[in-house]
């Protein structure tokens, strides 16, 4: 297995690309739980190139029926990159001041239920994010979104075969 650097702008570019719209080769589940996390793994996929096709516990899509629960799941998306010995991204958890553009932002209630997750845009002038389900360009974290937790969760590399 060999290390890969994550291309932080090429997954900040998509994101700002695809914020306010639907990319065509990905199911759209807005209608059936929520399309964040399927944007955000789109978002990854573009920054590093590579999916883990690992059965049950793996991060892929090929199809709305052919998809690792990670691919959509703020829970398993969380597990899959902090767990991943493997091929694919993975991830630590971080303070915010340790972000850096095209890191996770997951959020949670106070009962420690986190769900919603955002793509890091920008630092300037302060945490800027893109999302779906409610759909942001751009949006200032700390002004328009209400929560009781947050978890960062930094990509600290990528992994090929």
């Amino acid at each position: 297995m060999r290390e890969k650097t994550y291309n932080r702008a090429a997954a900040v570019a998509y994101a700002q690309k695809w914020a306010l719209g639907r990319n065509p080769a990905y199911y759209d589940f807005q209608e059936i739980g929520g399309d964040c996390t399927n944007f955000i793994s789109q978002c990854l996929y573009a920054g590093t190139g590579v999916m883990n096709f690992t059965p049950d516990v793996g991060w892929y899509y090929r199809s709305v029926n052919d998809r690792a629960a990670a691919w959509t799941s703020v829970k398993y998306l969380h597990q899959f990159l902090v767990s991943n010995q493997s091929v694919g991204p993975y991830a630590r958890e971080v303070h915010a001041p340790q972000v850096e553009p095209g890191d996770i932002i997951q959020l949670g209630s106070a009962s420690g239920e986190f769900y919603h997750s955002l793509m890091i845009t920008a630092l300037e002038p302060t945490i800027l994010v893109c999302a779906h389900t409610f759909d942001a360009l751009n949006r200032p974290l700390y002004t328009y979104y209400f929560y009781d937790q947050a978890r960062f969760l930094h990509i600290a590399g990528v992994r090929t075969w």
